[in-house]
C-alpha cells in the first residue's frame, strides 16, 4: 500500500479554480460551445507519450468536476505508478463540451506534476545504494509550491522547508550582513522558539567548523567537491544533519551520496524538470454520440 498521502481538497481547489478562471477568459470555451452539441457525450483516454511516473490525478479529477459534475474518471494507472509510452493512465467520460473545456488545464497539472515526479524518481534511483534522501527546495512556481512539493513526494523524494517560517536557514547574505557565522547563529537562536531548527549554509571547511562549534542542527554544504563533502561529513561526525547542494545531476548524485551526506537538495526538480508528455485522445473506434454506452 502506497504511503503517499493525497493533497487535501481545500489546498487544491483554490489553485484549480484560479487556473480554470484564467483559461475561461471572459466568455468561456467559445470553440467547443459553437461546435459540439450540448447533449453530446464522449469518452477520452489520458495516454502517456513518454515513460515516467504519474502524479496529479486528483487535480485532474477536480479540474473536470469543477467544470462539470457530470464527468467521471476511471483510473488505470495509480498515483505514483509507472506508465509506459502508449499506456492509458485514465479514461474520462461525460459531456463532450465540458471535457474539451477542461482538457488543457487538467493536462497542464498532470504533465507538470508527472514530470517532477519522474525527475525526482531518477535521482532517488541514482542514490538508492546510499542513505541520502533527495529533497527539493523553495525554488518553485509562485502559487504552485504545495503541488510541486507533492510531486516530489510522489517521485520518492522528501521536502525541504515549505516557507520561510518552517526553520532558520542562514545563508551567505545573512552571514555577510551579520558579520560572521557565529553572530548570525547567536542572533537566530535568541529570536526563535525551542521547536525551530537552525541550518547554516557553508562554502568552506573553516566555515563548517565555526558552525559546528556554535551547535547548529544542520549544515548546508554548498557547491563543494566530492572530496570536500567527504571531509565535511567526517568533520561533522553525526553532530548535525548534512545537506549537499549545488549542481546536482543524475550523473553526479551517486558520487555525492557516497560521501555519506544525509540529504541532497536539487532546486531544478521543481523549477526546471521537463514535463511528462500526456495527451487526451478520443479512441479511434468511438465517435461523439448523443448517448454514452
Amino acid at each position: 500500500m502506497s504511503s503517499l498521502a493525497p493533497l487535501p481538497h481545500i489546498i487544491m481547489e483554490p489553485i484549480v479554480r484560479s487556473a480554470l478562471l484564467e483559461d475561461f477568459g471572459r466568455a468561456g470555451d467559445i470553440t467547443s460551445n459553437a461546435i459540439i452539441p450540448a447533449d453530446c457525450k464522449a469518452a477520452f483516454m489520458l495516454n502517456a507519450r513518454q515513460t515516467g511516473l504519474v502524479a496529479g490525478l486528483d487535480l485532474v479529477m477536480l479540474t473536470f468536476l469543477l467544470v462539470d459534475p457530470g464527468i467521471s474518471l476511471q483510473v488505470r494507472c495509480p498515483e505514483g505508478g509507472k506508465v509506459s509510452i502508449g499506456e492509458t493512465i485514465a479514461i474520462v467520460s461525460g459531456p463532450a463540451r465540458s471535457l474539451l473545456t477542461a482538457e488543457r488545464t487538467a493536462l497542464n497539472f498532470l504533465c507538470k506534476l508527472s514530470g517532477i515526479a519522474t525527475a525526482t524518481a531518477a535521482l532517488v534511483d541514482a542514490v538508492r545504494a546510499h542513505k541520502a534522501k533527495i529533497v527539493c527546495t523553495r525554488k518553485t512556481t509562485p502559487g504552485l509550491r504545495a503541488l510541486e512539493k507533492y510531486a516530489v513526494r510522489a517521485g520518492g523524494g522528501a521536502n525541504h522547508r515549505f516557507a520561510l517560517d518552517d526553520a532558520v536557514l542562514i545563508k551567505d547574505n545573512h552571514i555577510a550582513i551579520a558579520g560572521d557565522i557565529r553572530t548570525a547563529i547567536e542572533r537566530a537562536r535568541r529570536a526563535v522558539g525551542h521547536m525551530v531548527k537552525i541550518e547554516v549554509e557553508v562554502d568552506t571547511l573553516d566555515q563548517l567548523e565555526m558552525a559546528l562549534q556554535a551547535g547548529v542542527e544542520a549544515v548546508l554544504l554548498d557547491n563543494m567537491t566530492v572530496e570536500e563533502l567527504a571531509r565535511a561529513v567526517a568533520m561533522v561526525g553525526g553532530r548535525a544533519v548534512t545537506e549537499a547542494s549545488g549542481r546536482i545531476t543524475q550523473a553526479s548524485a551517486a558520487a555525492i551520496a557516497a560521501t555519506g551526506v544525509d540529504l541532497i537538495s536539487a532546486g531544478w526538480l521543481t523549477h526546471s524538470a521537463p514535463i511528462l508528455d500526456i495527451g487526451l485522445d478520443l479512441p479511434s473506434d468511438r465517435n461523439c454520440s448523443r448517448h454514452l454506452n
